[in-house]
């Protein structure tokens, strides 16, 4: 708890805002690439919340996301706390339209990372030396990878209750209980005490509108039950779906896919959910569910190959009442 907030040198008092750039390095070219952190102090102590999109430059829907919490002014009254809002860390990769930066090396696999590393390494780095340690806890948004759709949904750190309760705030139509992955983000926050949730919502590359307001109001029921914002006309909904376990249901044979279930429907075991062809048309291989849940993800891809994941299933699910 804070008042007022010093990032990189620079101090931004209670009640007001402020742009801080972190230096990442430069292009081939010479331009100095940065990355911009908008800083939004509350006039009274409270925690400090990290909002995070383009941590992969292709997940253009958290940035859009984040771009329109900041076009709306939602954090310009805050009763108390701080807001940290950065809507593109890896800029390389948003630049080149690329999950990875230049090098093909993937940030969120290279963290606490070094400045004297590689790319990813050196952006790693700065979130890990500069914000983590002045936030209290995150949101990190992100969406399905290439030609992935992912259904909104929220993930939270596997035996952590403090971002099981954020979840429960943030009141996403799925929630996911989920362990972490080595030298990941979210790794990083569970070793320092950081409550993290990832939102995850659309595909690479894309916009959806649907995505885009569930997790605006998401954010916005998240910041009001910290008391961080008043209240708006944004009610939860009854109630959540809570997964502990999901697999994927994978292409058995290749050729043209066309999905018949989309992500969001609740599915039973032995239920047809799409179907692979063979180009000539004389051959249709079922895409059959394989244990009962919902899709939480589908593949729009239009040719697949064999092993291809196709559809993300959650399972081992109970309904959680708000």
């Amino acid at each position: 708890m804070s008042l007022g907030l010093t990032i990189n040198g620079t101090h931004v008092p209670p009640g007001s805002s402020d742009i801080v750039s972190l230096h990442v390095g430069k292009l081939p070219s010479g331009a100095r690439i940065t990355i911009k952190t908008h800083v939004f102090c509350g006039p009274k102590p409270g925690p400090t919340v990290l909002l995070l999109a383009g941590l992969h430059g292709d997940e253009i829907n958290g940035i859009e996301i984040l771009r329109r919490c900041l076009a709306s002014e939602m954090f310009r009254n805050l009763r108390k706390g701080n807001v940290l809002v950065i809507p593109i860390l890896n800029i390389y990769g948003f630049i080149n339209f690329s999950r990875e930066v230049p090098d093909g090396k993937d940030v969120n696999r290279s963290f606490p990372g070094s400045m004297t590393g590689s790319l990813a390494s050196r952006v790693a780095r700065i979130l890990t030396k500069k914000v983590l340690p002045v936030i209290d806890m995150a949101l990190d948004l992100h969406t399905g990878g290439d030609n992935r759709f992912n259904y909104p949904q929220i993930r939270y750190t596997r035996n952590d209750s403090d971002s099981l309760t954020l979840a429960r705030d943030f009141a996403a139509p799925f929630v996911i209980e989920k362990g972490v992955i080595p030298k990941s983000l979210r790794k990083m926050a569970k070793e320092q005490k950081i409550p993290m949730l990832v939102f995850e919502g659309g595909e690479a590359l894309r916009l959806d509108g649907f995505v885009i307001e569930t997790a605006m109001k998401g954010i916005s029921r998240m910041f009001a039950r910290q008391d961080m914002l008043h209240e708006v006309n944004n009610p939860r909904p009854e109630h959540l779906v809570h997964f502990k376990k999901t697999s994927w249901i994978r292409a058995r044979q290749a050729g043209i896919f066309i999905w018949s279930k989309k992500s969001g429907t609740q599915i039973v075991k032995g239920e047809t959910l799409g179907s692979i062809y063979d180009p000539s048309g004389s051959i249709r291989v079922p895409v059959v569910a394989s244990r009962n849940g919902y899709i939480l993800g589908h593949n729009n891809t239009p040719v697949v190959h064999q092993g291809d994941a196709l559809f993300n299933i959650g399972y081992e699910s109970e309904i959680i009442r708000l």
